[in-house]
């Protein structure tokens, strides 16, 4: 991977040196690289490949509430500009055509969302994005607003099926069950609450290092319901459908202490976390079984659809969540 090391090193005004790329994880969007440059300073930074292209727009918004978080003490990695001053570059097509982003590497483990510590410095963060991203004026995008209908779920069932991969029958069963229950609490938000803001905080998403908890992974930022990002981010740092209550009620007081406006009302307040579970199934089923990528990427896709049918959200747990977090409002 020289090469494309070389081409990133140059993008960017990094400087000469013996620059390597070696792959350390991959997410949903991309694959993520550590590029140093192999002249013993240490010197590195992570390279984000987008493996499904990349919208600009979207692009835009991170960098703007990236910066705008950095002014209001969230920690995060840098996210660089090119030579050309554009927060993304596109690799020839000799060398794959992708997309890439460079930003500052992060030393650190995973958050410990049972650390009380970790769970107050979330319900912070998110009060202090939300603040950083008031006065949004576009719409939440239909990730977090929408999910697929019956006749989608039929059509993508019908695919799978002729693929013959081996969840096919799990995800059939799904598609007539579960997925028509959740799809029952999926609505458009309304657009009295909308700002600009991270839209995927979750354990994964922060390192803790030497000087404190790190927010990665900032490639979803953009409009979202401040409700519903708040509700969504209890959820997943209180355990899930096994919550712990006092952990999702440490979260809260972390937000409302520090500014947060939003309040969780419901099981409707968890739209987006149904919306996006069932949106995720979707796309990573349609990519396990499409021509068009590559090996690896199906095979990825096959292992997300397998694990997060396993993991839905329950509506009864959500509910009795909505019930733990009565006296906090």
């Amino acid at each position: 991977m020289r090469s494309r090391a070389d081409f990133v090193a140059q993008a960017y005004g990094l400087g000469s040196g013996a620059w390597d790329m070696v792959p350390v994880a991959r997410g949903a969007l991309g694959q993520i690289w550590r590029l140093s440059a192999g002249d013993g300073a240490g010197r590195a930074w992570a390279v984000k490949e987008l493996l499904f292209g990349c919208d600009e727009r979207q692009v835009g918004w991170e960098a703007a509430l990236r910066n705008a978080a950095e002014a209001v003490g969230i920690s995060a990695p840098r996210f660089f500009a090119d030579r050309d001053g554009a927060y993304v570059s596109r690799l020839p097509s000799s060398l794959g055509g992708s997309y890439v982003k460079l930003y500052d590497w992060v030393d650190g483990s995973e958050a410990d969302p049972t650390d009380p510590e970790i769970l107050g410095w979330c319900g912070r963060t998110l009060a202090l994005l939300h603040r950083a991203g008031e006065g949004a004026e576009e719409t939440p995008g239909d990730w977090y607003e929408r999910c697929p209908g019956v006749g989608d779920w039929a059509e993508l069932c019908e695919g799978v099926r002729r693929a013959g991969v081996p969840w096919a029958d799990a995800l059939g069963r799904f598609a007539v069950t579960s997925a028509v229950e959740l799809a029952g609490h999926v609505t458009p938000s309304g657009g009295g609450d909308v700002v600009t803001s991270h839209l995927d905080m979750r354990p994964q998403n922060v390192l803790v290092g030497r000087s404190g908890p790190a927010l990665l992974d900032w490639d979803n930022a953009g409009p979202v319901s401040a409700e519903r990002e708040l509700a969504r981010a209890v959820y997943v740092w209180a355990g899930g459908n096994d919550f712990c209550a006092d952990s999702a009620r440490r979260l809260v007081r972390g937000y409302l202490d520090a500014g947060g406006r939003a309040v969780i009302k419901g099981v409707e307040s968890f739209s987006m976390l149904f919306a996006t579970d069932l949106n995720y199934v979707r796309v990573q089923a349609e990519c396990a079984i499409d021509p068009n990528v590559t090996d690896p990427q199906r095979e990825f896709a096959s292992e997300q659809v397998v694990a997060t049918l396993g993991l839905l959200p329950d509506p009864a747990a959500v509910s009795r969540l909505v019930e733990a977090l009565a006296v906090e409002w």
